[in-house]
């Protein structure tokens, strides 16, 4: 942005509220900011702020029952047209028909639910530019080509005929763009457009965004809760906390010198994940807790007519690695690379089709758990627990936070009197109060219920945890209290970690060693110091250097080349 930049969106005293039930949730309150030409800001809160709720009141996309009670959302016109309140047109009305895509296009966080499932790529790019150009269909699907093309999705002649589910995360985020800029719009709204994505395709995602916004010279309005994220790519800040704007400034300003309390607890918050945990002594073990030896696992495997036939992909391929006792392993790679798959074939939710994995038990036996038949599972399931990445989806809405956590303790043979002080007993231990054992899931927050499934999972006192993006769903400020929470418990009782993780910040903060992870294969494993400050193998150095940094110095230089389409990883 220049100082001579043109005003193009002013959002003044906006307020929005959703009836609920017999209460009004003030979901917005008095907001105003100004868009600049050519500039991105970045719109920066924890989940609940009311960033997403803005964005969608000024393309008047509010879900049932929210509504715009105060303010105005004007927007310049242009080429010397007159411009729009656009607080004041209806949502079905023409005029708001055609500013949405034609003037501000927005792009979602999650674009498999914001695409059709049911038709092709390529039908719904041209649908969009049917509706704002004056194109035949021809001419629609040559620019959808196009628009692929410059968003650098391989081969975009074939590629615009899948269906969205034929698209990795990555690839469906790059047609969502293409998408949102197939009517050359002077705004781009994208919220929390990386969220889901590992670091790799984060980067290219941020690269792409800001390549073609200098090609277009349009603004951007970016909604995000990852301060490195902001550093990146942000022009200005504006920061939000409960439905109100706490702060507005430069980025440089906002990021190094904040004044307001809340954006110096977000910078703190950051920076205490950036200084590790103070690194442990771990007592020489006779053998390892764990160890895993050419651990295959390949999806599609059957038998017929007594042969074994494999085909389709190979998840694991030949992974080696142990875990001493009280230590802690991390496990990083991108989506695909099979960390989740190898923890979970770990504990035999998979069935590993080649390889072992020896786990020594209380009682000094030694189980292959690749071989282990369901019965002696279900007795080294009391051993061996599992905390998910999505604490909402890993509850049993059904369940109260009580019947939640005493579940794994039935077959412990307490009684009634017990299990109930041991139900206690783990809520105070994860910072929450007694009262709440009567509640269901939807009564908690995403933190909360990330600590019940934490209770849940000590709750029969285990001896290895694998913990698989357990602080990926929550905001900045929670997840270094969840990784405290979890080396208090591991110090306290003991317990051994598999830490499956795409944040590097966070591994290098919680774990002793790191094994990164890529096509099912271990390329590089070690000290978590020596993995993430000197690491050796290429792929592990484009995972390093691919991480947001909250420091604006650190700024990284695109990974893409302007001017002519990479080979995209997805492919």
């Amino acid at each position: 942005m220049t100082t001579s930049s043109k005003l193009l969106l002013q959002v003044k005293n906006l307020s929005v509220e959703f009836p609920v039930h017999r209460q009004v949730i003030q979901a917005v309150r008095d907001v105003s900011f100004d868009v600049y030409e050519g500039e991105t800001l970045c719109v920066l809160g924890e989940s609940g702020s009311g960033k997403s709720v803005t964005a969608r009141a000024i393309l008047k996309l509010l879900a049932d029952p929210g509504r715009l009670t105060s303010g105005e959302i004007l927007l310049s016109g242009a080429e010397g047209k007159p411009g729009y309140d656009i607080a004041k047109l209806k949502s079905s009305s023409e005029e708001m028909q055609s500013i949405r895509g034609g003037q501000i296009a927005m792009i979602f966080q999650e674009p498999m639910t914001s695409l059709s499932p049911v038709h092709r790529i390529g039908e719904q790019i041209i649908e969009a530019i049917l509706l704002h150009e004056k194109m035949d269909k021809a001419q629609a699907r040559s620019r959808a080509i196009e628009l692929l093309r410059q968003v650098r999705i391989p081969d975009p002649e074939t590629a615009i005929d899948r269906y969205p589910f034929e698209y990795s995360g990555g690839m469906r985020q790059r047609a969502m763009i293409a998408m949102a800029l197939s009517c050359n719009p002077r705004l781009l709204i994208a919220d929390e457009p990386t969220t889901a994505l590992d670091v790799t395709t984060q980067a290219e995602i941020l690269d792409l965004i800001v390549t073609l916004q200098r090609e277009r010279g349009m603004a951007v309005l970016f909604i995000t809760h990852d301060i490195g994220v902001v550093a990146e790519i942000a022009d200005r800040v504006m920061v939000m906390y409960r439905g109100e704007k706490v702060e507005e400034g430069l980025a440089e300003q906002v990021l190094r010198r904040p004044a307001a309390a809340y954006t110096a607890a977000l910078l703190g918050a950051v920076l205490k994940l950036e200084t590790p945990l103070p690194r442990r002594t771990l007592p020489a073990a006779a053998k390892p807790l764990i160890s895993v030896s050419d651990l295959e696992l390949q999806f599609g495997s059957r038998r017929r007519w007594g042969v074994k036939q494999t085909f389709g992909v190979k998840a694991i391929d030949g992974v080696s690695l142990s875990l001493s006792p009280g230590e802690t392993l991390g496990i990083v790679g991108e989506s695909g690379s099979g960390k989740t798959t190898l923890g979970r074939t770990m504990l035999q939710i998979y069935k590993p089709t080649g390889g072992h994995v020896h786990y020594a038990d209380a009682n000094g036996r030694e189980v292959d758990i690749a071989k282990a038949s369901r019965n002696t599972m279900r007795h080294l399931y009391t051993e061996m627990r599992m905390v998910f990445q999505d604490p909402h989806s890993s509850l049993n809405p059904r369940m109260t936070a009580f019947e939640t956590i005493a579940e794994p303790m039935r077959m412990m043979g307490l009684s009634a009197n017990q299990m109930r002080e041991r139900v206690e007993y783990l809520l105070d231990r994860v910072g929450l109060p007694t009262n709440a054992a009567n509640r269901y899931p939807h009564a908690f927050s995403g933190g909360q219920r990330q600590r019940i499934s934490i209770a849940r999972a000590i709750a029969p006192n285990p001896r290895l945890i694998i913990a698989d993006e357990p602080t990926s769903a929550l905001d900045v400020s929670l997840r270094h209290q969840v990784l405290d929470l979890l080396a208090e418990i591991r110090a306290e009782l003991g317990i051994s970690f598999i830490f499956i993780s795409h944040d590097i910040t966070v591994v290098r903060y919680f774990c002793d060693r790191v094994a990164v992870m890529q096509k099912g294969k271990i390329v590089e494993i070690g000290d978590a110091d020596e993995i993430c400050l000197r690491p050796q193998h290429p792929y592990t150095q484009k995972l390093i250097t691919s991480v947001p940094q909250p420091d604006m110095s650190r700024r990284r230089k695109p990974l893409l080349a302007p001017s002519a389409p990479s080979v995209a990883r997805e492919a």
